[in-house]
């Protein structure tokens, strides 16, 4: 293996770049001209990705303006969203549209907290409430070593849920501005290393898979992760009939058959219609990570009939974004956080309304184009 191939290179320079790219070039028989032009500095990535060959490129437009009732977002906001699936952003836009007839979307944080939860190994059911005991006595002391390892992270609390020699503690914490999964990982050893010199118990792993982190679980769905964001708005009958073309029982009727029956049957964690298409051009265009899309798809979307009109929510149990940190430094992301005037301190909770909004835009018009029979044709036009 020569050091262009492999990560015995973990230079980051251009040339460092380049000499990898064309080690793979002649490795796979392939010209990765595309890959190979780009314009972010690759020493601002050195955080964020090994072994550089290049950048792939993901389409972006944007939707709006969509009007955001919020207590940290108000106005009209122009969304970015990267995404490579045709007809995602018309259908948004469309949704953006619909919401606007009304008072625009409605959106308030009702939960702000990022959990890990490590296991650990206890002798048995007596020495794991033992354990737990120890905690609940000396919080001070395990907050004190948590939060020594970070300026911004703040632990709000640690539940317990122990099984058998199993003990697992989900920490809880106030991360400030940043997504802060990493900032949490950092402060969680430290505080388990102080819970294993006062008990006796072993720590087995940093992460014990309750906290849950990039998979779906009930536990985020009815406690939360990160921001737990609701939002809400009301459409008149008159514009859901001209601009949907389907009535507004159709739709509801639509909703409580498809997000309510359907996922009910499948044992679906979330009931929704595509939350996740939403949540990944979202995180793509502003840099959040992609993978805890899993977590902000366990959203419920509900649609009633009040007074004539079309009111529709949705609640957002896990939606993990940071205006700092991450992939918002990366020059594109920065942008895009720009557009929307959500990059750098104090931004967090505006962003997560804000997506909340775009969220419920995108199933308002998913769900009338199902009501009206639309949906493949939208598809077929703009999609191939």
């Amino acid at each position: 293996m020569t050091k262009g191939q492999g990560l015995k290179n973990r230079g980051h320079s251009r040339e460092d770049v380049e000499e990898r790219r064309r080690a793979a070039e002649e490795h796979c028989s392939v010209s990765l001209a595309a890959i190979s032009s780009y314009s972010i500095d690759p020493e601002a990535a050195r955080s964020h990705i090994e072994n550089m060959i290049g950048c792939a490129q993901v389409p972006l437009g944007y939707v709006g303006p969509l009007t955001v009732q919020g207590e940290f977002a108000t106005g009209g906001f122009l969304i970015p969203m990267a995404t490579t699936e045709g007809a995602l952003l018309a259908s948004v836009n469309r949704g953006c549209s619909l919401a606007n007839a009304g008072s625009g979307v409605t959106v308030r944080v009702i939960g702000d907290s990022m959990t890990r939860a490590p296991v650990f190994r206890v002798d048995g059911v007596a020495h794991g409430m033992e354990v737990i005991d120890w905690v609940g006595d000396n919080i001070n002391a395990v907050r004190e070593a948590a939060e020594s390892t970070t300026s911004r992270g703040r632990l709000l609390g640690v539940e317990a849920f122990p099984n058998g020699r199993n003990l697992f503690l989900r920490f809880s914490y106030h991360t400030a501005d940043a997504m802060g999964m990493n900032m949490c990982t950092i402060a969680t050893e430290a505080a388990a290393r102080v819970i294993e010199e006062g008990t006796g118990a072993k720590l087995i792993s940093v992460s014990g898979n309750m906290c849950t982190d990039k998979k779906p679980a009930a536990i985020n769905m009815i406690s939360g992760r990160g921001k737990t964001v609701i939002a809400d708005c009301r459409i008149p009958a008159a514009a859901v009939e001209e601009r949907m073309h389907a009535s507004v029982d159709a739709v509801v009727e639509t909703c409580y058959r498809k997000n309510l029956v359907g996922s009910a049957m499948a044992g679906s964690l979330g009931q929704n219609a595509h939350v996740a298409n939403m949540l990944a051009a979202l995180y793509i265009a502003t840099g959040q990570d992609p993978a805890q899309v899993v977590e902000g798809s366990m959203t419920s979307t509900l649609c009633e009939n009040v007074g004539g009109d079309l009111y529709i929510s949705v609640r957002i149990p896990s939606l993990e974004v940071g205006s700092v940190g991450g992939g918002t430094k990366l020059p594109t992301q920065a942008e895009a956080l720009d557009m929307i005037g959500c990059r750098g301190e104090g931004k967090a909770l505006k962003l997560a309304e804000v997506f909340a909004a775009a969220v419920l835009a995108g199933e308002l018009s998913t769900l009338g184009a199902q009501a009206a029979g639309h949906l493949a044709k939208a598809h077929s036009q703009l999609g191939r």
